[in-house]
């Protein structure tokens, strides 16, 4: 059976950090030929020997998501490379709760999310399809349920991920002419994404604080809070990043995939 991802060339920005190291082990399961980018080396290392142990292919390079010429120098090398870039995901994380109210709320605690995750998202998705080829592409970005949530602490975030979930819908009528699809991954919470390579559990300590509770806890009360009673594992975004980006997805753009359990139902 032909595998999913046979032949794509794949780019994952954060591709060290949890969820961008599971889906970049899901995507080389699928055949995929991969490149990581992000901040940390060792980490990077990390996803590319595991995908080399399971006879994947895989290099990777430390590149900052903010840095414009940084983004596209690691596309036009990947594309040198490999011919053309098919599928760019970006898995950095910008997740920044400020736990205070609009009043109160520092105007660099405000731009700090929208700057970083709006710009990131703009950079990786431009570079990449700069460098998709006739058969087109797919540009997968990450959310959260934050852009549709109100209350205290949340409005950096809820604006940054409302303002990637929008560029995502316009680059679909714009790039849709070249064959080259927008996918958002919608995710709650991961609870095991706490202790494997992310930011979880600095971002959410302090809400736990507050609440006088752990973090665990706290996860627990929120995955009580869905319909399913259960939050997203890292297999599951895995799962639906490899889904979005074949060619059982062909038909589908500018559209946000919800895993978040039943927190959000659109």
């Amino acid at each position: 059976m032909k595998r999913e991802l046979e032949g794509k060339v794949a780019v994952i920005h954060g591709g060290g950090g949890a969820i961008g190291g599971a889906v970049a082990r899901a995507f080389a399961r699928e055949g995929a030929r991969l490149f990581l980018a992000g901040r940390s080396q060792a980490r990077l290392d990390a996803v590319v020997a595991d995908i080399a142990k399971a006879g994947g292919i895989a290099e990777s390079a430390q590149v900052d998501a903010l840095d414009a010429g940084a983004v596209e120098r690691h596309a036009e090398a990947v594309a040198a490379k490999a011919g053309a870039i098919d599928i760019v995901f970006n898995a950095v994380a910008f997740v920044h709760v400020q736990g205070v109210p609009f009043a109160e709320l520092p105007p660099a605690d405000f731009e700090y999310p929208v700057h970083s995750y709006i710009r990131s998202n703009y950079l990786t998705a431009q570079a990449a399809a700069r460098h998709m080829g006739e058969r087109g592409g797919v540009i997968l970005s990450l959310v959260t349920p934050v852009a549709r949530m109100t209350g205290p602490g949340y409005l950096g975030h809820c604006v940054a991920c409302a303002g990637v979930e929008a560029m995502s819908r316009h680059l679909a009528g714009e790039l849709g002419g070249r064959g080259i699809r927008t996918v958002c991954l919608r995710s709650h919470a991961i609870p095991e994404a706490l202790d494997a390579g992310s930011h979880s559990r600095e971002v959410f300590q302090p809400l736990a604080d507050q609440a006088g509770i752990s973090v665990e806890a706290m996860l627990q009360g929120a995955a009580e809070s869905t319909l399913l009673k259960r939050l997203p594992t890292l297999a599951d975004i895995a799962g639906s990043a490899v889904y979005a980006a074949s060619d059982r997805a062909s038909a589908m753009t500018g559209g946000i995939l919800n895993l978040t359990g039943g927190f959000l139902v659109d």
